[in-house]
């Protein structure tokens, strides 16, 4: 880092790409912008909101596509070395913002931008090459079609440079499945909604950064004096690391316990096989830990199961790809995780539409020729998905257009179109607020209401109380992702606020920073309406009410259709918004986006 009075920890400066003419400029970052809404994810959004109109397709050469850090990227802040990609995703519809660690984001900073901003489509496939001497499209066509695990090094010989950093996109993004994630140090995945497919439709195969300079902060002997002591009390700790000794694969078992472990196209929320296949498994085949720049907590396992090698799995694969496929055996999961990484799937969304088809086919609906725990379909699946041909072709389209096409809406888990995560809200009824309501379609992240529940915490099986934490942890992430902090740092509101100010040389208060989180949802939910999404896109799987769950302490559970009325209402009134979920020019005056008041 370097020491300059005039400057702070941002760049100042995004990229500007237009893929149809080529050209290539870098423009100043608006300043009125960065105060409302600091970086990351909330600047993102705003970038989005004003370069992309209405109603346009998300795979046409229109869509936006932007990489953001966040203010803190490239200090020696532990966690804050992130990515966010945002754009309009072909998955849902709706307004997509998705993460990666590792040091791309460093490097990004390094390079001299705080973003960058891509539009149009390029004549033939390309990669963007950005480094702190200028940036360039150049020819793609020997890497097109190379899977994520490659990409890194292909690169790197092309042009000369271990220490390049890839954002890639692979096969599947290349087929358009809209589901395809993008990869960076082949283990780090942006993996939800689809930015793969939006770089496939692009034909842009990689983001390529490399950087020479530092990132300044106003007062060197300040901010290292503060960090010192946060490192110590803060981030160094046992409630930190959980992470370097168990990472996610250790979730498994407290929810196989609370009997909200999806399994068996969630069937079920209960897996016989969960040791098999749990974090105690994982760490028996622990090759080592890996970390993001700058970060102690070393949370990425890189785990090895014969000849299969891949970093994770993660506990939202094993809980999808696994126990919801009936995937008991740890070799298995493991290779369908690397085969995902390799071709560039989400490998939520493709453990979810892979156990749905074997639902179907298991309860005669139809005879797609997949059954729960038959590990040789089960991975053919996945090639015939990222290359839209062979058996299981018709799954690339996702989980909604397989359920229609076999009258299966029944066994559908998805919300706008997304496809559910780890945790059954049939034993967490709080989850199926949060995934409702969450903006970019079915996702645990912005609300994690799962883990103020159980035995110890929430009543899990009411919605009583829930609109209000719901809200609050909505605000709070969208502020922690528009610094950009990892979820896994356990650091305070308070901290973060002070490294803020510290890295920018700007006040800011907590007041200010908690307005921000509110300011950056009602941004996205603007979005959402604008693309059509209303009330009646808030609501939860109909499953959830149909079909209680069989065993476990979740047995017989299910959700009230009055009650999930209710709390909706209750949470839309708690945001300012009316019945319809349109945000009240009222709450928009108070927040500050007076100019978006149609």
């Amino acid at each position: 880092m370097a020491v300059d009075g005039n400057r702070s920890s941002y760049a100042g400066r995004i990229l500007r790409v237009n893929l149809d003419t080529r050209d290539i400029a870098a423009e100043p970052l608006r300043p009125e912008w960065k105060r409302d809404f600091i970086g990351g994810k909330g600047l993102a959004y705003r970038y989005l909101f004003d370069e992309l109109p209405a109603r346009v397709d998300p795979l046409s050469p229109s869509n936006v596509l932007l990489v953001f850090t966040g203010p803190l990227s490239g200090t020696i802040v532990a966690t804050t070395s992130r990515i966010v990609v945002v754009t309009k995703s072909p998955a849902t519809g709706t307004i997509l913002d998705t993460y990666a660690g590792g040091g791309i984001a460093a490097e990004m900073k390094y390079a001299g931008y705080d973003g960058i901003l891509v539009k149009g489509r390029a004549s033939t496939p390309v990669y963007l090459l950005v480094t702190d001497q200028g940036a360039e499209l150049r020819d793609a066509s020997k890497v097109w079609g190379l899977g994520s695990l490659e990409m890194d090094e292909a690169l790197r010989q092309e042009i000369g440079d271990p220490r390049l950093r890839v954002l890639s996109a692979g096969p599947a993004g290349e087929n358009l499945v809209p589901f395809a994630c993008l990869t960076t140090e082949s283990g780090r995945q942006a993996g939800r909604g689809g930015a793969g497919a939006v770089f496939g439709s692009k034909n842009l195969k990689a983001i390529a950064l490399r950087g020479r300079q530092g990132v300044a902060v106003p007062d060197m002997e300040s901010f290292l004096q503060r960090y010192r002591k946060i490192w110590t009390e803060e981030l160094i700790t046992e409630g930190n690391l959980w992470t370097w000794r168990d990472g996610t694969a250790g979730v498994v078992k407290r929810s196989n316990e609370r009997g909200i472990l999806p399994t068996r196209g969630f069937t079920g929320g209960v897996f016989d096989a969960a040791s098999e296949i749990d974090g105690e498994a994982v760490k028996a085949h622990l090759v080592r830990n890996r970390s993001c720049f700058a970060c102690p907590l070393a949370c990425r396992k890189q785990t090895r199961v014969n000849d299969a090698e891949v970093e994770g799995p993660e506990y939202e694969t094993i809980a999808l790809a696994g126990s919801n496929c009936g995937i008991g055996d740890l070799k298995s999961l493991v290779a369908f995780n690397r085969l995902c990484d390799d071709v560039g799937l989400d490998t939520i969304s493709a453990g979810n539409v892979v156990g749905l088809a074997m639902a179907i086919t298991e309860q005669g609906i139809a005879d797609l020729g997949i059954h729960f725990g038959d590990a040789g379909t089960y991975l053919q699946s996945v090639r015939d998905i990222a290359s839209r041909s062979g058996r299981w072709a018709e799954l690339a389209d996702g989980a909604r257009a397989l359920a229609r096409k076999y009258g299966a809406e029944h066994l559908l888990m998805e919300g706008k179109g997304l496809e559910y995560p780890g945790y059954d809200p049939r034993g967490s009824q709080g989850m199926a607020l949060a995934y409702a309501t969450a903006l970019r379609g079915a996702c645990h992240m912005p609300a994690f209401v799962v883990g103020y529940e159980g035995p110890e915490g929430l009543d899990p099986f009411t919605l009583e109380g829930k609109p209000e934490l719901v809200k609050q942890l909505q605000d709070l992430n969208s502020a922690k992702w528009s610094i950009i902090s990892c979820d896994f740092a356990g650091l305070s509101l308070e901290t973060l606020v002070d490294l803020l100010n510290a890295a920018t040389g700007e006040t800011w208060t907590m007041e200010d920073f908690m307005a921000v989180g509110e300011r950056v949802w009602n941004l996205g939910k603007l979005f959402n309406l604008r693309e059509g999404f209303g009330r009646v896109a808030d609501w939860p799987a109909e499953a959830l009410f149909d079909q209680a769950l069989p065993s476990g302490p979740a047995a017989g559970k299910r959700l009230s259709r009055q009650e999930y009325e209710d709390a909706l209402s209750a949470y839309y009134s708690l945001r300012g918004w009316d019945y319809e979920g349109r945000p009240t020019t009222e709450k928009l005056v108070a927040l500050g986006l007076s100019d978006l008041v149609e």
